[in-house]
Parts: structure tokens; sequence; C-alpha cells
């Protein structure tokens, strides 16, 4: 073996990059189908092309990618297929925000010219965010990368709305839509989010035509006023039955609109007559298609009133509201105004409030694509991780209404339909039609309006496959594996592609979906612009490097949890990163040039090399569990731990003398189990860290090209050493029980005790025999005398009381003994705590009954530790109390 030079202190910056560039260079990303491995994939949800790498895209990407490592190195043929979305609404306002600084709109320079420019900005700017998912360490296929307007793409949405329209599953309506005003187009429901405002019921009087009666209604939206076509009461109130067919003045236009009964009013709610606006709100549009009312739509898109709305034409809506309030009360047809709460929608782009409107869109069916899409949750075929999540997703899907798919934008993918200007024919095609398919004439126009981004996005799984195309790609890769994402696009985007698939694939687009929580800051607040308190993951890289970063994302976390985030576990991870560096280059450092494992005597290994070998072998086989049921924040702890308290604090200061001394006998096998230890723990700890533990493990011994590509830890039954384990955990109780002692009585740390072990058990008698230098070197102890009962032992002497052994230390004048009575009733009384709660666990039936034996077993025997234990600290009170 020949050493390279291991710099002093680890350097992410020296590191990260070169490491990354070599992974590229040799392809490991790369997915080669191969019909003797399982495949194991998982499509990355596309960030938008607009977007810049933020906290949440460093979480949802770390565990993507802890989960791809892993898999990988299990021998899965591994598929992380990336790729960005064209985004419609944020690129095309992004665009235009650009295009207004040069004074220039998009009616300026045409479709055309606009859908130029958009080309050009995302070849600029839209492979920005895939550089930074790079610098997370992101394992993707880069060669795979997929765009959703690339021209595969593209063809499968074209197809797809083609035969949705074919099955009669997408139709052209005129329908109540939400409207942006800000975004100037349509959104779907799921893209409105609902914030609590204040607002005011104003009560207007409405006169009965022919009588001096008038009507009571109370809105919240007094503009809309100006497009009623009627006000309802329920059927059978009593109140207002004599007013069922008559007619009322609508105030301020003078327009006679009729009284209607409908069981949608609620008799017992304000007044129990309400106004009807078919054209701006949802419920009266389905009141009016009951009765036939006229639909009268008083609003511009930028949400001014227009020409149906009188002398407020021209009006902002707001302005419009205050001035019709006025006029009201001027009249004397304003009852009341009442301060009132209410939810009210708003776009999730803009935060704009949404603007309920009658519009030509286009529209998919929904109830029929839902139902197979909340079988396969019901009956397991997709799991959500945390299972609660699947109660979420049947809230919407069992009340799911129809999709708005239709957009009034240029950027994104022109809806399919094409119309014929002179017989008004509706043709939809996968290529444009060359002339009329009824007439025949060639004067032809496709329809102006692009479809919701989110059309795209739901065939992700497998357009990016080669659908529909029957590629080698899409029968070996699909269905996909496993879906990472937030629980806030349950709705946008898990549900549509679990449609998606079933009605185009036959078959469920993925087996898992694994939600994540929001990342916050470390109050727990929401990070925003507003509070200031947001973190750029790319500043925390250059700060502490990327291993730090996905460190403090997963330590601490749990599927479908928010996390907090914070400096303190930047510093942990850092401090993590260091111990690991620092005890990897002392044993390398103290490794002899040339090395020959194969010289290994396995009969050499000492109780200590049999333990750290059987620990590991144990935590390979408790991390691998946590990670394939996505405790990824357990499973790195349990790592964590072992390499910093088992591997760092004990194996290592228990092996040094056998590497310090040149002529030991079992200085080889300390070598082995060594390097075997560490490659073993890097290989665990490579998903959530992949640079440090690739640089530690390219000087170690094996004949891997690369951690990445090396064979994940198997648990194997011929490494579980239990007695070793057992005298070891003796070892390490006694020296800390010792160490306790010592500081508890301020003991010089240079000051080295005699110390009586009193031990019944052959075994540890003999452990204690054979690691006298190691308790002398580690517990600070100048002898220790082994002996089988308390004779000889001077009555003032401390005890540290162990399973397995009760050991005195004769501190002499050192000892305070009214401290050390406090310290013995301090242990008693947790004692005392714990048999108690060991006895009410075994005395109750229930327990006793259910638990699993081994479970009971475990209590029984802790039962027996800690009586046994309780005894001698009482004997030992009754010495030095009656001393």
């Amino acid at each position: 073996m020949c050493k390279r030079e291991i710099e002093k202190v680890y350097d992410p910056k020296k590191v990260e990059d070169a490491l990354y560039k070599k992974w590229m260079e040799k392809d490991y990303f790369h997915a080669v189908i191969d019909p003797e491995k399982k495949p194991f994939t998982i499509v990355i949800p596309p960030p938008n092309i607009t977007g810049q790498l933020h906290m949440g895209h460093a979480l949802d990407n770390t565990i993507q990618d802890i989960l791809i490592r892993m898999k990988r190195m299990q021998g899965y043929c591994t598929l992380w297929l990336p790729g960005t979305d064209h985004a419609s609404i944020a690129t095309e306002a992004k665009i235009v925000e650009t295009m207004a600084k040069e004074g220039i709109t998009k009616e300026d320079i045409g479709r055309e010219g606009f859908l130029e420019r958009a080309w050009k900005w995302k070849e600029e700017y839209g492979g920005r965010i895939v550089e930074q998912l790079k610098k997370l360490g992101s394992s993707c296929d880069w060669k795979r990368e997929r765009f959703t307007m690339d021209e595969g793409l593209s063809e499968a949405v074209k197809e797809v709305f083609v035969r949705l329209y074919e099955k009669g599953l997408i139709y052209r309506g005129e329908r109540i839509i939400n409207w942006c005003p800000v975004c100037g187009t349509s959104i779907s429901d799921a893209e409105v989010e609902y914030q609590e405002h204040d607002g005011y019921f104003w009560h207007i009087k409405y006169p009965v035509v022919g009588s001096d009666e008038y009507v009571e209604i109370a809105t919240t939206r007094p503009e809309t006023m100006l497009g009623d076509t009627a006000v309802a009461v329920h059927p059978d109130d009593e109140r207002y039955k004599h007013l069922i067919g008559k007619k009322v003045i609508l105030p301020l236009m003078n327009r006679e609109i009729p009284v209607i009964a409908d069981t949608y009013v609620e008799r017992d709610f304000g007044t129990g007559v309400v106004k009807i606006t078919p054209a701006h709100d949802p419920n009266d549009f389905e009141v009016g298609l009951r009765h036939n009312l006229e639909i009268l739509n008083i609003m511009n898109g930028d949400a001014t009133i227009n020409e149906n709305g009188g002398k407020y034409a021209g009006l902002d809506r707001y302005e419009a509201r205050r001035q019709i309030v006025e006029d009201l009360k001027n009249l004397g047809l304003l009852v009341q105004v009442k301060p009132h709460k209410h939810n009210v929608g708003e776009c999730y782009r803009c935060s704009t409030v949404i603007e309920p409107r009658v519009s030509w869109q286009w529209f998919v069916k929904m109830k029929p694509l839902a139902e197979p899409a909340i079988e396969v949750v019901r009956n397991g075929t997709i799991k959500f991780v945390p299972e609660r999540f699947a109660k979420i997703y049947f809230n919407w899907m069992e009340n799911i209404q129809d999709w708005c798919i239709s957009r009034q934008l240029w950027w994104g993918h022109r809806i399919p339909a094409y119309y014929c200007d002179d017989c008004g024919e509706l043709m939809v095609a996968r290529t444009a039609p060359k002339e009329c398919t009824k007439c025949k004439s060639t004067n032809i126009r496709q329809d102006e309006d692009v479809l919701d981004t989110w059309f795209s996005s739901a065939l992700w799984p497998f357009s990016t496959l080669g659908w529909p195309e029957e590629t080698p790609d899409l029968k070996y890769f699909y269905p996909t594996d496993v879906l990472v994402t937030g629980y806030d696009i349950i709705f946008f985007w898990v549900a549509r592609m679990i449609f998606s698939g079933l009605e185009q694939m036959g078959r469920e687009p993925f087996k898992y979906v694994l939600i994540h929580g929001l990342v916050r800051d470390a109050q727990g607040r929401k990070m925003s612009k507003s509070l200031g308190n947001g973190i750029d993951p790319l500043e925390v890289i250059e700060k502490y490097g990327t291993d730090a970063l996905r460190y403090a994302l997963t330590v601490g976390t749990s599927p479908g949890n928010d996390m907090r985030f914070s400096d303190e576990k930047l510093e942990a991870s850092r401090n993590f990163a260091n111990k690991i560096w620092n005890a990897f280059r002392f044993v390398m450092m103290n490794f002899d040039d040339e090395v020959d494992f194969g010289k290994v005597d396995e009969s050499k290994f000492t109780v200590g090399d049999k333990w750290i070998l059987s620990r590991i072998n144990t935590v390979a086989r408790e991390v691998t569990e946590n990670l394939e049921k996505f405790e990824l924040g357990i499973g790195l702890s349990k790592i964590y731990e072992f390499i910093w308290e088992e591997f760092c604090d004990w194996y290592i200061e228990l092996v040094k003398p056998r590497l310090y001394d040149r002529e030991a006998k079992d200085r080889l096998e300390a070598m082995f189990v060594l390097n075997e230890v560490l490659k073993k723990a890097m290989k665990l700890l490579h998903p959530f860290m992949p640079f440090i533990t690739e640089e530690i493990y390219s000087h170690l011994i094996t004949d891997d090209e690369s951690i990445m590509i090396s064979s994940w830890p198997e648990y194997t039954d011929t490494i579980l050493y239990p007695e070793e384990e057992k005298l070891m955990f003796f070892l390490m109780d006694a020296i800390r029980g010792i160490r306790n002692i010592r500081a508890e009585m301020n003991v010089p740390a240079g000051k080295k005790v005699k110390a009586f072990f009193v031990v019944k058990e052959q075994d540890i008698r003999e452990l204690v025999e054979k690691e006298k230098s190691t308790f002398n070197r580690l517990a600070g102890l100048s002898d220790i005398i082994i002996k089988s009962d308390k004779s000889g032992i001077p009555q003032d002497a401390v005890a540290v009381v162990v399973e397995g052994a009760e050991i005195f230390i004769p501190l002499e004048e050192l000892i305070d003994l009214k401290k050390e009575i406090e310290r013995l009733e301090k242990e008693k009384a947790n004692l005392e705590m714990e048999l108690d709660r060991v006895n009410k666990k075994l005395s109750n039936q229930g327990f006793v009954s259910k638990a699993p034996a081994a479970v009971v077993e475990a209590e029984k025997e802790k039962l027996r530790k800690y009586s046994e234990m309780y005894k001698k600290i009482l004997e030992r009170l009754e010495t030095l109390v009656n001393r």
C-alpha cells in the first residue's frame, strides 16, 4: 500500500467539486439496463426553470439521493431521473417583467417573437437550478435529463390530450373558473390558497316589483350585484313563499330580476334570501343552470368592471365596491354593515385575490379518473409514508371537481384544438389539420390557450421514460419506486400523476409516496422573505460544505414532519466531520507502508476487536432496516453514535498501544479491524455524507474503485460475538464509573489510584486480568487488585457498582465522606425509580400477556440486575453511615 499524504484538516472546498467531477467522468450516476439486476427508480420533482435552490429543494433532493445511493450500493440498477418544469405562469411572468423594463409588451412582439424570447431565456437561465442541484451532490443520471417542453414530452402531452378527448374525458365548456387578474389566466382549484381576511357583510334592500315590500340580502362582494340575474329563497320557507315567481328590482341597475325557489338556500342562514350571480359565483352558476338564468359577466380580465356594469364600467373592482356601497347608502338601500372574518381565495403564485368568473375553458372530467386512483391507495398498491397523508389524498379525490386545464398564456403546451372559421367545426388532432374535416375549408386556426403546467407534470413518471413509444427504459424502469415530495403538492401533482399513470399505462406510477415536511427556522417559523429568515443552501455549502448541509437536513427528521434548521445543527455536523477525519487520519498515520491483510490471524482478535466487528455488523442491519422504512433521521443517528462513541471514543483508544508498538504480535490484526470497521462505517454514512466518505474510503485498503459503487454492508450471523459484547460493555461501564467518581471527587487527572475489583464471574475476572493496562491507562489507575469478596478493602473506599462487579477505590484523604453518601443516596433513588417502573410493568397482566416473550424476559432481567445493584448500594451506604 502506497500511502498518500492526508491533509491535517478536512477542507470541503478542496474535495467536493473535484470528487463530483470524477463521479461524472466515471459515469457512476448513469443507469445501464441490466436484466440481471432489479431496477430502482426515482423521478425528481422537476424544479421550475425560474427556480433558485432553496432549503425545500435541498431537503427533497437530499432524501432522494440518500435512497438512490444506498440502493446503488445494494446492487440495484438505479435510475434517478432529473429534469425541469417549464412553469407556464411563473416563467411568462418573469419574461414579461424583463420586457417591461425595456418598454416592450407581449402584444408588441406577437406570439412567435415572445416564444423566441422565452426559449432564449430558458437556455440562459433554465439550467441554473440544475447546476445548483449538482452542488448538493445529487447523483442523478444527467444523461437522461428531461424538460417538460422538450420534443418527446411535448408529443406525450399531445397524445394524452387527444386520447382523453376521444374518450370524452376532455371537453370545452362555459363554466365558472378561478381567474387571477394579475397573472391574467384561469387557475385550477388546487392553485387557489385560502387566507382568512377581515371583511364585511353588507345588508342590502331589493324592492319587490308592484309592492312596498323588499327583501334583504347580505353579501361580502357588493360589486357582483351588478351581475345578479335572480334572488333565491328556499321553496319551503313560509316567509317568502308568496314571493316565488314575482320580481324584484336590482338596485342601481334598475333591472327586474325573478325570485326563484331553490333548495340550495339555507333557511337558517342570514335572512334566508340570497342574490344569484351566475357569472361570478360557482354555487350561483349551478343554480343558474338549473333555472335557465342569464349569465351576465360584469368583469374584465384585469378585474375592472366591463360595459355590463353601467356607470361603474372601467372602475377597479374594489373602487367599484366603494362607490356602490356609497350609492346604496345615499338611496337608503343599505340596511347595515357587519364585520365578518372569512376565507378568501388567492392565487398561489402571486397572492392576488382570485375572481370567480364564467369563461369558455377546457376541462378534464375527473370522476371517472379519480375512482381507480382512489382504489390503488385504498388497497395498498400505492402507500403514503406517513400513512396519515392518505386521508388528505382521499378527501381531495372524493370531492374532486372537473379540472380546468386551459391557461390564457403563450408559454407552454399549446392546446391541440383547431377551429374552422368558416363552419365553426372544432377539431382535436395530434398534428395540425390542413383543412376542415367538415367543410374542407383551409381557413383554420389553433386554440390560443396553453395547458396547465401540471397537465404535463402529471405525465412525468412515464413521459420521461419515452412514452408513448414502448422504449426499453419504459419497460424496465416503470413503474418507479418512490416519489419524494412535500405535503403541499399532494393535490397539484401526486394525485394527477396517479390517475394519469393508471389511465395511460394501466399501472401505478410509483409504489411509495414519501412525504417530508417544511424546513423551518430555529424558532419553528416558516421561512419567508417578509420575516427575513430564509437560509440560502448555497451559502451554507460555501461556509460548511455540502456534507454538513445534508447532515443538518437529515438528523432528527422523520417523514411528514416539519424540521427546524439551525446553526447548531451545522456546527454539530462540521464537528462530526472533523471527528471522523481526525480519527481516520490517526489510523492511517499509524498504518505500515506495506500491509498484507492476507496474513491476518483471527485467533489473535481481542475482546475489543470482536466487539467492534460485532457492533458494526449489528449497526449495518439496523441502519438498513431504518432506511428501508424511510426512517432516515434514526438511521443517521445510529451511525453517528457508533462512529463517535464506540469507534472513536472507545475502540481507537483501546488499540493505540498495539499501533504504537511496532513489535506487537497482534498489530496486523488491529490494523485490519480498524480498516474493516472504517470501510463499513463509511459505506453506511456515504448516502448521507457522500464527499467526506469517498475521500476517506479512497485512502483505505480496498479493491473498490469508489465507495459509490462498492457493496452495501450486509448483516451476517458469522460476525456476531455476544460474549465479547457483554465483556466490552462491562469494561466500558467500569471505566465510565471510575471516571465519574474521579470527576465528582475532583481527583487531579494525573493522580493514579489503586482499585479493588470484587468479581464473581470467571469471564469478567479473566477480562480484568487481561485488560489491566487498559484500565490503568483509560481510568487513571495505578494498580488493580482482583478479589472474590470485600475482605481487606478499606471501609472508606468509594464504590462503583456495575453489572458483574463492584469496584472500590480508596481515595484516602481525597475522599469527602459526605459527598460519597450523597452520591450513593442519589444512585439509590435512581434505582428505586427504575425498580418501581419495572415492577409495575411486570405486574401489569396486559403487558405480560400481550408483549413478545423476549420483551417480557428483558424486563425480568432488568429487575434481577437492578435488584442486585440496589442491594449492594444499601450495603455500601450502611457501611459508610455506621463507620
